[in-house]
């Protein structure tokens, strides 16, 4: 094991070099995918060889060109599930998670939920509320080719065909998806939509995703504006919908939630790192 902690001692001073805030959590991912191990089990299992070393060195220089750590080993960790991942789909975040929190919550109580994704992208709200709500019927609706892709891969992959949906649409267009939801018929509706406006500096993680599911006009609205007027129709009476978005419009998106008439009890909500990222509201019984 001594080779092993002077390689990821290396590998996390060289990616910190190269500005990366979790160099040592991801020297650590990088590692473990190479000896084809759980993260957690590194500090009890042998190795690398020579040809592991090499392996590893050299996905450590990937991610020190600032190549996505989730597109370097092919997977990203979501709630309780892991998704495949890669070049053309969002690579989901793990401040995703707190949308995926609240939506499990109120879906208790509920026998049989049916819940949309909306923006849906490789499936992690789709998929991870399927596994953690059984009882749940999940559309997962996604307008991109390539991310399409994606998340029928990983709604096989996991086993959740029987739940999980996937419809191509484009979640602003209410008629394309009153063609397969019918109104009022959605108890909840979770949604990471593009958000972030576009003169917005983002690091080179970011740039590798898609720039249709980053960015959303100038003001970051051009999806969510529209988007809560479609969900105020598709909701049942008393349905939630929660929306993540750009920690600087929070008070546009309460105001579009509150501009359609439709909804009460709209909140926003703070992530871990106390920033508002997240509004949920009620569609009014």
């Amino acid at each position: 094991m001594t080779s092993a902690v002077s390689e990821l001692h290396s590998a996390a001073s060289l990616l910190a070099e190269a500005g990366i805030d979790s160099a040592r959590s991801d020297a650590e991912w990088l590692m473990a995918h190479v000896l084809d191990v759980d993260r957690g089990s590194l500090a009890f299992v042998d190795g690398p060889d020579a040809g592991e070393r090499r392996r590893f060195r050299e996905l450590v220089a990937q991610r020190a060109r600032r190549i996505p750590l989730q597109h370097i080993i092919g997977r990203a960790a979501f709630g309780p599930i892991d998704l495949a991942v890669g070049p053309g789909v969002f690579v989901p975040r793990p401040e995703t998670e707190l949308i995926l929190e609240w939506a499990v919550e109120n879906l208790r109580g509920i026998s049989h939920p049916l819940v949309a994704d909306l923006c849906s992208g490789s499936g992690a709200l789709a998929i991870a509320i399927a596994v953690s709500v059984p009882s749940a019927r999940v559309v997962a609706v996604e307008k991109s080719p390539s991310a399409l892709l994606w998340l029928r891969r990983n709604v096989e992959n996991l086993g959740v065909g029987d739940r999980v949906a996937v419809l191509g649409a484009d979640v602003t267009d209410y008629a394309q998806l009153s063609d397969h939801i019918p109104d009022g018929s959605l108890d909840l509706i979770v949604a990471n939509p593009p958000y972030v406006p576009t003169d917005t500096d983002v690091s080179p993680e970011v740039e590798a995703d898609p720039a249709e599911a980053v960015f959303a006009g100038h003001d970051g609205m051009s999806v969510i504006t529209p988007l809560a007027d479609v969900a105020a129709r598709l909701l049942a009476p008393a349905g939630r919908i929660g929306v993540e978005h750009d920690d600087s419009t929070s008070s546009q998106v309460i105001g579009a939630f509150e501009a359609t008439g439709r909804f009460d009890d709209v909140v926003a909500r703070r992530d871990l790192a106390g920033r508002p990222r997240v509004v949920t509201a009620r569609r009014r019984p």
